[in-house]
């Protein structure tokens, strides 16, 4: 059944999806390569007209409608490592399957401008996923990795690479990516998401 916004322009029904987008919630985080989910999620509210500004579940949510599906979108503000408490809470609250809670974060193996949607998979050393991965006890969730490029070298520091801000030449194919994962997350939505996979995979 898809459920829809009733005529006081308020959700109506159990929300289908949740789809988190993975971060930091101090400021001086927000244009890091480790914010690239909620940027995502952010750009994603700007295209469809909704805030992401409820506190509920330990995260910044919107209980919004897209593509007549009632959908949560979440911003955790746990940090990174504790990602997994708050998409546990919306999980449990709203019953949610996994395989309608669609993760989107960051991906150092994808060069900036890429992005690869997975059905499900390991945590692929992403604390975040890990975190969510041991909290609802289930790794069969889609999620869409946007590419932050790999460390300069070997011996860089990790923490601080995914920690350090995109440059003034990464930000158009960033954007592009951004762009695609917004496109691919409707097809997934609406149960086509080896068509998003097909058309977006890097």
């Amino acid at each position: 059944m898809f459920d829809r916004l009733n005529k006081s322009g308020k959700t109506v029904g159990t929300p289908e999806f949740l789809v988190v987008g993975l971060g930091n919630p101090d400021k001086k985080y927000t244009l890091t390569r480790h914010n690239s989910g909620f940027l995502c999620v952010d750009e994603l509210a700007e295209k469809h007209g909704f805030k992401i500004n409820k506190l509920k579940f330990k995260a910044l949510i919107a209980d919004t409608v897209i593509n007549s599906h009632r959908v949560i979108v979440m911003k955790p503000q746990t940090y990174m490592n504790l990602s997994g408490e708050a998409v546990r809470e919306a999980v449990n609250f709203y019953k949610i399957p996994p395989e309608n809670v669609i993760v989107i974060f960051d991906d150092i193996s994808l060069d900036v401008g890429k992005l690869r949607i997975k059905r499900k998979g390991s945590d692929g050393g992403h604390n975040g996923i890990k975190s969510i991965v041991s909290c609802i006890s289930s790794n069969n969730f889609p999620r869409i990795k946007l590419g932050v490029g790999k460390k300069p070298h070997p011996e860089y520091d990790l923490a601080a690479w995914v920690l350090s801000e995109f440059k003034k030449d990464e930000a158009k194919p960033l954007k592009e990516a951004i762009d695609n994962a917004c496109d691919a997350l409707l097809l997934m939505l609406d149960g086509k998401i080896d068509e998003a996979m097909n058309k977006f995979n890097s």
